[in-house]
């Protein structure tokens, strides 16, 4: 296994540092469209997972892997489907609020492939999703349950936005905004800016720091 400089970090990168091919994919910075024709910048700043086995044995909080977070298939563009791979540094937050909505169910909280992170040039990102945020996720199962029923998508959905007021759940449905076979939860076009890095300056990448190192929260600060 690869390893990371400590085990408590994660290198934040610069899209725009970034290889030609990756910078292409990601469209760091970028305005695009969601369903309502209302228009979001896409992230800049990822972090950079550089091997499977680190992205197994990194923990967000104290039930989640990053792993969990990028589980794609073919329908994720291939050069982002290999390693090193580009996570937007918000999905620590989905990872928060799923650990409270975990803690209030009591039981284990299971993201579908391509349930987690998809970048834009995902199959299933268009118009734009807050997938492409790391923001969103799409819950298949919870225990040992799959969620297949009005009742169940309703119950955990009502349970996410009480524990999460921030957080929005689909309801049960086969219309546009609406699910029938998983849980989907998001915090809608939210992304984060690492505090070393100035602001004033788009669609080029930065003169310094061309990195840096985020540590991870203690578990008292997650939990208290």
């Amino acid at each position: 296994m690869s390893e990371l400089p400590s085990e408590q970090t994660l290198k934040i990168v610069d899209a725009f540092d970034l290889p030609e091919t990756i910078r292409f994919l990601l469209r760091p910075g970028e305005m695009v469209k969601d369903a309502a024709g209302r228009r979001h910048r896409l992230p800049r700043y990822f972090y950079e997972i550089p091997s499977y086995e680190d992205a197994m044995a990194i923990r967000l909080t104290g039930n989640f892997r990053l792993n969990e977070f990028i589980r794609v298939d073919l329908r994720e563009a291939e050069p982002l489907r290999e390693y090193p791979r580009y996570v937007p540094c918000a999905v620590r937050i989905t990872a928060f609020y799923l650990q409270r909505i975990r803690d209030e169910i009591g039981s284990t909280l299971h993201i579908s492939v391509n349930g987690g992170y998809r970048s834009p040039a995902h199959e299933r990102n268009h118009p734009a999703s807050p997938h492409m945020w790391g923001t969103a996720v799409d819950i298949y199962r919870v225990g040992t349950s799959l969620l297949q029923t009005e009742e169940q998508i309703n119950r955990y959905g009502m349970i996410a936005e009480r524990v999460a007021d921030e957080m929005t759940a689909f309801p049960f449905g086969q219309e546009p905004g609406s699910t029938d076979d998983h849980l989907h939860l998001d915090l809608g076009y939210l992304f984060l800016v690492p505090r070393e890095v100035s602001e004033d300056r788009m669609e080029m990448p930065q003169e310094t720091p061309r990195f840096a190192w985020e540590e991870r929260r203690g578990k008292d600060r997650r939990t208290s």
